[in-house]
């Protein structure tokens, strides 16, 4: 059998299998729309909570008046206790609560420092740290303002008060996250897990149904052709039409979502290669060597949180066992994430990541031995 003659076939079985096309192109244009959804706007804001005034002094009122002015924190109820705080917190689904304390103005003016209580919904990470922020940065100007006042009292200038009542003055930027946001963040790794899972699954389901068909006794090309010729043609078939799934996600998909990308084209194209070949070669070992083909979309879901964990861009790699650690980086998307998030969002040089990329290709070699005896393997015995 020719290679065109085996292109042909495996295009006619890739676009006539309902379960691959809706795996390969619906998977990666539905997520590539559902999943940043909820997260366009970036950061949360107008965080909905309740206040419990133990002083009701106006310097207190005040403290509430410029934690409703922050942009991350809306108050929304008012209670006499931290009880009816609580009730209010459970019932009206609030995301945070703040006590005032009682004499909460007489101790800033006796030159004491009040505590103020903040209490927030922890299991939304997100939501919880935005809540936290807006409280500490208003109680944080209130201090300010009272020390700036003492320090006037005192003698000092309110100019020069204004500007030495802090011995530090911080000036925060964020370098690689312009918008400080969840899409910038996140999106760009998740993006490659996708491309990575629905690829595996693709293939593995294609090669699945070919081992069922054979399984009840139909024969069919992938046992006429030798096993090597057919792992090349349908390798560089699904690379070919995930190099295309790639650009849409790393070209319109980010310039949609208004990601950052700095990575050379070419260099990013060197990167790619690697990537979807050692995934392609991945989901056809799972095909040839998992009983039924649903099994692949099984394995492969079940891994994406220790896969994303694995690859530090969530949780730090030195938390990590270090056995665990080098299992899973023989598994493509956790060098593949680390490379493309260095080239493209953090604009590492190529020259520097040399090592990620040596390690998508040595995955690339031992998928694809496993695959070819693999296939070698099914077609002696069919």
């Amino acid at each position: 059998m020719t290679i065109p003659e085996l292109l042909r076939h495996e295009l006619h079985a890739v676009f006539t299998n309902p379960a691959v096309l809706l795996t390969v192109f619906g998977g990666v244009f539905f997520y590539s729309i559902l999943y940043p959804l909820p997260y366009a706007s970036q950061v949360p804001r107008d965080q909905r909570v309740v206040v419990v005034n133990l002083d009701g002094s106006q310097l207190s009122r005040s403290l509430e008046r410029m934690v409703d002015a922050t942009p991350q924190v809306l108050i929304a109820e008012h209670a006499y206790t931290l009880e009816d705080a609580r009730q209010l917190f459970i019932k009206k689904d609030m995301a945070g609560i703040l006590v005032i304390p009682e004499h909460f103005h007489r101790d800033l003016l006796l030159g004491r420092s009040p505590t103020l209580s903040y209490a927030g919904d922890a299991s939304y990470f997100l939501v919880y740290g935005t809540v936290l922020e807006g409280m500490a940065q208003a109680g944080g100007t209130l201090a300010a303002q009272a020390k700036v006042t003492r320090m006037v009292m005192s003698g000092q200038s309110q100019a020069l008060a204004a500007e030495q009542h802090s011995a530090i003055h911080l000036n925060i930027r964020s370098v690689f996250n312009p918008t400080s946001g969840y899409v910038n963040y996140v999106i760009p790794a998740i993006f490659v897990l996708i491309l990575h899972h629905t690829l595996i699954m693709g293939a593995g389901i294609l090669g699945g149904t070919q081992k069922e068909m054979q399984a009840a006794g139909n024969g069919g090309y992938w046992l006429e052709a030798p096993p090597l010729k057919l792992i090349v043609v349908r390798a560089s078939l699904l690379v070919a039409i995930y190099w295309l799934l790639t650009m849409f996600y790393f070209g319109v998909s980010f310039q949609f979502y208004d990601i950052p990308r700095r990575a050379n084209l070419a260099e990013l194209n060197l990167a790619i290669f690697p990537f979807l070949l050692s995934s392609a070669l991945l989901g056809i070992c799972l095909g040839q060597i998992l009983p039924r083909r649903e099994h692949t979309i099984l394995v492969v879901l079940t891994s994406s949180m220790p896969l994303i964990f694995g690859s530090g861009f969530v949780w730090p790699v030195e938390a990590i066992p270090a056995p665990v650690t080098a299992i899973i980086s023989y598994i493509p998307v956790v060098p593949g994430i680390k490379l493309f998030l260095g080239l493209n969002q953090l604009g590492g040089t190529f020259k520097a990541l040399i090592p990620l990329w040596q390690q998508l290709w040595i995955c690339a070699i031992i998928y694809g031995l496993f695959g070819w005896g693999l296939l070698h393997h099914r077609r002696r015995s069919g």
